[in-house]
């Protein structure tokens, strides 16, 4: 897919009409709160500066926050705890005509030499004034007029958050985002045409720290978590930065030691890339793999590294099929199925579902209502 069409950057288009409740969680403590209003976000805010650990030195070297000695087999403490509190979501504390200012902490290209295009990890100081909840999205507003409507601020993009409420730094004031540059080459030419980049990946992958950046939301309950259930299974494919909310995920089942809920379940993950330079979050995953066997399972698809069982390219649709008849068994017992990443995918995917399932004597239009009426299954694609 070129460039042209869409940046490949966690960027979200959401139907509301997809959105679904989230299952409330088994650890919430106390029902009085609600992120829904500014002042609770204030309130947590003044909690927060009790904490000891000052600005300067939580981003003193800001490698540490996501490397991946974090993900060690003893679990890392989080705080402020009151983020467990709220039971429901919190939604547009910030909106368009009202955005929040925060300021970038760190922009890291993730990707590696031979990977097509550049991918970068960012993170981003609230100082705890905008709380989400994995599986949510920020909106950021890119500096500058709007080319279609002159005097006017550009449009809101959407973008996944790749960590959990806690952030890198497990404080709670900070979120991350994982962006894909995007950069517009002409078909005619080949050559880069810097007039049709994508405006706000690139102002996002160029920023500094202490840049300032105009954040709305959260937004967004498609891709909640639902935690009820600590035993729960949860099958999540992603193609390229589509894998944002599944970091999140991840890091609270297996990084982070939130209070009064500890995962007992199943986390499988399905991401598709191009090649082995374009694994995202690898070693993460690569350490929940080695200290978690039991509960976590990590299926990658390189497309121009691997064949698929015809001789084809590799896609994410290619291992679903692999594992086909063990992910129709968890479904049938109830287990959650997401997906992330480019609108493109989907297409394909359903038909390799749809192809199994008539193999299996079910009709899969059938089967794909009741998992949307059990809310076992959730997709953003961009």
């Amino acid at each position: 897919m070129s460039h042209s069409a869409v940046s490949q950057a966690a960027a979200v288009s959401v139907s509301i009409g997809n959105e679904r409740s989230l299952t409330r969680s088994v650890f919430k403590h106390n029902n009085s709160i609600s992120f829904n209003t500014k002042p609770w976000s204030s309130s947590l805010a003044l909690t927060q500066k009790t904490s000891t650990i000052r600005d300067a030195k939580r981003y003193s070297n800001t490698t540490i926050c996501m490397s991946v000695q974090q993900a060690s087999s003893s679990k890392v403490n989080v705080s402020p705890i009151e983020l467990e509190d709220p039971t429901d979501p919190p939604l547009n504390l910030y909106k368009p005509k009202d955005s929040y200012t925060a300021k970038i902490v760190s922009v890291e290209r993730v990707v590696g030499p031979k990977a097509p295009g550049e991918t970068c990890h960012i993170v981003i100081d609230h100082e705890g004034n905008l709380p989400y909840w994995e599986g949510q999205s920020y909106g950021v507003i890119p500096p500058g007029e709007n080319p279609k409507k002159p005097g006017a601020p550009h449009n809101v993009r959407l973008y996944s958050i790749a960590s959990t409420r806690y952030g890198d730094f497990f404080d709670g004031k900070t979120a991350s985002l994982c962006v894909r540059r995007a950069v517009y080459y002409d078909p005619e030419t080949g050559k880069e045409d810097p007039s049709k980049n994508g405006v706000c990946s690139n102002f996002l992958c160029d920023s500094k720290p202490g840049d300032k950046i105009q954040i709305t939301g959260p937004s967004g309950k498609v891709m909640l978590l639902p935690e009820n259930d600590p035993n729960a299974t949860h099958i999540m494919v992603a193609t390229g930065t589509g894998v944002a909310p599944y970091r999140g995920y991840l890091r609270r089942l297996f990084m982070e030691n939130v209070p009064n809920y500890k995962f007992g379940g199943l986390a499988w993950l399905f991401l598709g890339v191009a090649n082995t330079d374009s694994l995202l979050y690898d070693d993460e995953f690569s350490k929940y793999l080695k200290d978690h066997p039991d509960n976590f399972r990590f299926d990658k698809a390189l497309s121009r590294e691997e064949k698929n069982k015809k001789g084809g390219k590799m896609y994410v649709q290619d291992k679903i099929e692999e594992y086909s008849d063990e992910i129709f068994k968890l479904l049938d017992n109830g287990a959650h199925i997401y997906f992330c990443g480019l609108k493109g995918m989907m297409p394909g995917i359903q038909d390799t579902l749809k192809r199994v399932a008539e193999e299996r004597g079910e009709s899969w239009d059938a089967k794909l209502s009741q998992l949307r009426k059990n809310k076992q299954w959730h997709v953003e694609v961009y």
